[in-house]
């Protein structure tokens, strides 16, 4: 089911588009007003064709986005951990791959205790150079406003982390190596309270490469001793891509941040967490014992 812009904020029952079952989750409206940052009119929100080929289970794509919105998937009493993950679809700043790495990973989390909030940032690309950065202005927004919601969620505000895919992968970094910028004016309380994640998944994150010079990261992925610990899953195919995993993991290193990379020998790009016949289908698992061996699961 399609949200319309005018009910976010409020409580109601939506179809979860991961599994096709009806849920109560709540919506909370990103930003109370316009968003900031807009240089052009995008909308209404539109799902894309769905492709043939992905049947049965085909991937929704949503695009059009010009009204930010957060899910909110609690993890199920009493195994919630407090422990919550901000999870950012990808699909190349254009679209949102929004079951396919969105609800299905929220769903996910849910089972291992873990709360998940489903992040439905804007897309398509507004800067063509700077297809990141109304998306940053989302991602900073959305955990302050997940950290100010901490009592009423009942969630640990602080071990709040974002996990992202691909373009969303991408973001999650940014958001973790530019969390002293300013991209917005604050607007409420919530925005006096820090945009860091205490911790980043991205998984086959994109575009962390520099386009003129293949042996260094992208120069704004700028890693610091305070960059949040980090879990990447990559696979060696999946183009440059691996190449900017590995350049993470070296950053991450000489500046003592731990970051843990799984390099899978086949598996290409886009493959969430649907089951498949190569390794690369173990990640989850992968990340579930890490998020254990940092104390953000029992």
């Amino acid at each position: 089911m399609k949200l319309l812009a005018s009910l976010v904020g409020c409580v109601f029952v939506i179809c979860n588009i991961g599994s096709g079952t009806a849920a109560e989750l709540e919506t909370v409206r990103l930003w109370p007003q316009e968003a900031p940052g807009e240089t052009s009119s995008v909308g209404p929100e539109r799902q894309l064709p769905t492709r043939p080929q992905e049947e049965p289970n085909p991937i929704i794509r949503l695009t059009d986005i010009a009204t930010p919105i957060l899910t909110f998937y609690p993890a199920p009493e009493p195994a919630s951990t407090g422990t919550t993950v901000i999870v950012c679809p990808g699909g190349g700043y254009n679209i949102l791959a929004y079951n396919h790495e969105g609800t299905e990973i929220c769903e996910w989390l849910n089972s291992i205790g873990v709360s998940a909030v489903l992040l439905k940032y804007r897309v398509p690309r507004r800067n063509p150079d700077a297809p990141h950065a109304i998306p940053l202005k989302d991602a900073q927004r959305a955990v302050r406003l997940v950290r100010s919601k901490a009592k009423d969620w009942k969630i640990n505000p602080d071990r709040i982390g974002m996990l992202g895919f691909s373009a969303g992968g991408h973001l999650a970094v940014m958001a973790g190596t530019h969390f002293r910028d300013t991209t917005y004016e604050p607007i409420d309380e919530a925005d006096k309270l820090s945009c860091r994640p205490d911790f980043l998944i991205p998984i086959y994150p994109a575009y962390l490469v520099d386009t003129k010079n293949k042996t260094q990261l992208d120069p704004q992925v700028t890693v610091d001793s305070e960059t949040p610990p980090t879990f990447v899953a990559i696979s060696y195919d999946d183009a440059d891509r691996a190449i900017g995993a590995a350049l993470l993991l070296i950053l991450m290193k000489q500046n003592n941040v731990p970051c843990e990379l799984h390099v899978y020998h086949k598996g290409g790009h886009g493959y969430g967490m649907r089951p498949s016949k190569n390794p690369v289908a173990q990640w989850p698992q992968r990340c579930q014992d890490w998020m254990v061996s940092l104390g953000l699961l029992p």
